[in-house]
Parts: C-alpha cells; structure tokens; sequence
C-alpha cells in the first residue's frame, strides 16, 4: 500500500497561493494532498514513480518498471492520470505504485492515416491538460499528427507535408508542438527547422468542427523557433532573442516579446496553469551555450512586467531536461543526471526556493510529471 507523505498547512492551492502573495492576504491553509511522481530515466526505456518525502524525509513507494522507447509524461486534465508517451503509443496511467505493467491504451490512429503504424517522438497537452497532440515520424513516410482528448479517444489526425529536416547544420532545434483549445477550436501548432535556418510555423484543423482529418490552414516561415508552449490563449516561442507570442497567422510577434525574460536566447520554455495566467519557466541550453549550466528562470504573470524581472530559480542548472509544477507550488527541475524541487510560493514572494535534492546518478532522464492519488 502506498505509503501517504505527512501533512504540513500551506496555502490552498498554487492560485491562490499565487494571489495571496501578490495581494498580501494572510492566505487559508489546507493540508497537503498526497504528491507521487512519474519521470522517465535511462533514455526512456525505464519507467520510475515515487512520493517525494517532506522537507528532509526520504523519498517512498519508489519503483521502476522497464518499458520500450518512452518519450514523455504527461499528467492529464483530472490530475489522477497521467500520459505515457511511447515511441508506439500512448496510454493512461494511474498513480498507484509500483506502476502496473500497461496502461489504459489510447484509441490507436487509424492505418489509412497511419499506414507506417504511429512513430511518436514528441507530444504536447493544451493549457487545460484536457488535449494531447502526438507528432509521428516514421522512417520512409512523412510527418503526421495526432489529437486527443485526456479520455483516450481520437479528436482528428493529420498529415503533414513533406519535410527535408536540415543536414549538417549545427545548433538546429528539434521539431515542437503546441495545441490550443476553445470553443470551436481544436488547432494544432508546429514549428519546424527548414534548410537554411530558421523555422517554418504550420497551423492545423479540421475544415470543420468534428471532422475526423485536419488539414494545414496556415504556414509562415519565421526566425528559428527553439520551443513552444501554451500562453495567454495562444502560443509563447522561445527564440533567440527572447520569448515571442505566436500571431494568428502563426508569424512571430517581436513587439510583443515578454520583457521579463529579456531578449536573450532561450531553447526551452514550459508553461503551468494557474488560473487564468500560467506560470512561464524558461532556461537556455548551457550545452548550446558552451558553458558548463545556465539559470532557469520563473515568471508568475501577474509581477509588473520590466526588463529581465522574471524569477531566478537556480543559478546554476545543466542539462535540463524538462519541467513541472505540482498543485502545491513545488517545481521539480529534471536534468540528465538529477531531480531537484523548488518551493515557488516562497522563491517568488522571498527569493527563497528552498532547493532540494530527490534524485542523483539518474541516466539520461527525459521527463517528469506530478499525478494525484
């Protein structure tokens, strides 16, 4: 039986705690709910979950269960399962530990959309975690999508047009999703890199709400894109100079770059939902950058918007591999080797964040995600 982490008052949940601190209320406290997490270790052929323990405690109900090819986890809208992403599909997954040896498959994508059979290599979920878009990229066969809904089933599928990935280019940034979600709306976003640098944005949806096909609506080519990530109703770019939102067409819009981060190069960028406005982490690759680590860095959204405002979780950060924020506030930072959490309730209120170490001697760790019991 999993073993429940003892309870310590906090503020109810990451918004209001987030609200609390910028207006200076005294906040309501709650006990804490129970936090496992689900990361991916040695290149996603291990599967582990654990109960990260409270302050100093030790870490409990750690498992691992080998898999084949895993590419991502993702906690999806009812925050009790999350989505395991492997190179051939996807499945639900509980958060009992030890993990169970499969999952709740996902719908697989017809064969006369799939005729390679699905080769998912990256994913992305809507700001309400209630969407996941799979990019398939088989060997011999062009570029395909897949939209889903959090329950499993097929929203549409997609092919894209064919793709002449750049070869014997340096610092070319892999191919990235973003999907966005509203009325009418089931729009898939990709930035990929084309030859001669920079990136080309395609937009894709149905020709009509519940058609089972999408269709490319929209493509524009762009300086390069090294990330993407739901923002604000639309889509956030992490660029070389600095975090740029998405026009409608799909077209970059530098007048409205997010001056908290500056303009400076970032190659990753993660959004959490809080409320309205989501939390914006962000860090630049230290191995593109020729350096031995690089800062992550926070913005809440909210802070008056300077010149480089946003937050400083950690100074000092390398290898980084991927980013979560849990309903309590802690962000858990997995680079290649290690998972270290951060308390963001007192990082953005005190410049506080309260680092601690989970796990070290991991092996090429990919990602992580929070699920609730």
């Amino acid at each position: 039986m999993p073993h429940p982490t003892p309870a310590r008052p906090r503020l109810l949940g990451l918004t209001a705690l987030l609200g609390a601190l910028l207006t200076a209320c005294t906040g309501t406290t709650e006990d804490l709910p129970v936090i496992r997490l689900a990361l991916l270790t040695d290149g996603g052929q291990t599967l582990r979950t654990l109960t990260p323990g409270p302050e100093s405690a030790a870490n409990t109900d750690d498992a691992t269960l080998p898999i084949q090819n895993g590419v991502s986890v993702d906690v999806l809208a009812n925050a009790t399962r999350y989505a395991l992403t492997r190179r051939a599909g996807i499945e639900a997954r509980p958060a009992p530990t030890p993990p169970p040896a499969e999952g709740q498959a996902f719908t697989a994508p017809p064969a006369a959309q799939f005729p390679a059979g699905p080769c998912f290599t990256a994913v992305a979920l809507s700001a309400g975690r209630d969407r996941l878009l799979a990019l398939s990229d088989c060997p011999n066969d062009v570029q395909r999508l897949a939209l889903y809904r959090a329950d499993g089933s097929l929203v549409w599928t997609a092919r894209l047009p064919v793709y002449l990935p750049p070869s014997g280019q340096e610092d070319v940034p892999p191919v990235r999703l973003a999907v966005l979600t509203g009325p009418g709306t089931e729009l898939g976003v990709v930035a990929r890199p084309v030859l001669g640098g920079g990136s080309e944005v395609l937009r894709l949806a149905p020709a009509q709400v519940g058609n089972p096909v999408a269709e490319v609506v929209s493509t524009v080519n762009t300086p390069v894109i090294r990330d993407l990530a739901p923002y604000a109703g639309g889509v956030v770019a992490a660029t070389d100079t600095g975090l740029q939102p998405l026009r409608d067409t799909g077209a970059l819009n530098p007048e409205a770059t997010l001056r908290a981060f500056g303009n400076t190069r970032y190659d990753r960028v993660w959004s959490v939902p809080v409320g309205g406005t989501p939390l914006l982490a962000a860090w630049r690759s230290n191995i593109r950058a020729g350096t031995t680590s690089q800062p992550l860095r926070l913005w809440d959204g909210r802070a008056t918007q300077t010149d480089n405002s946003a937050a400083t979780v950690d100074a000092f950060v390398a290898d980084l591999r991927d980013v979560t924020v849990d309903p309590q506030g802690f962000l858990y930072a997995l680079t290649a080797t290690t998972l270290t959490r951060y308390d963001t309730a007192l990082g953005l209120a005190q410049g506080s964040w309260r680092s601690r170490l989970l796990l070290s001697g991991l092996t090429d760790a990919r990602s992580v995600t929070w699920v609730l019991p």
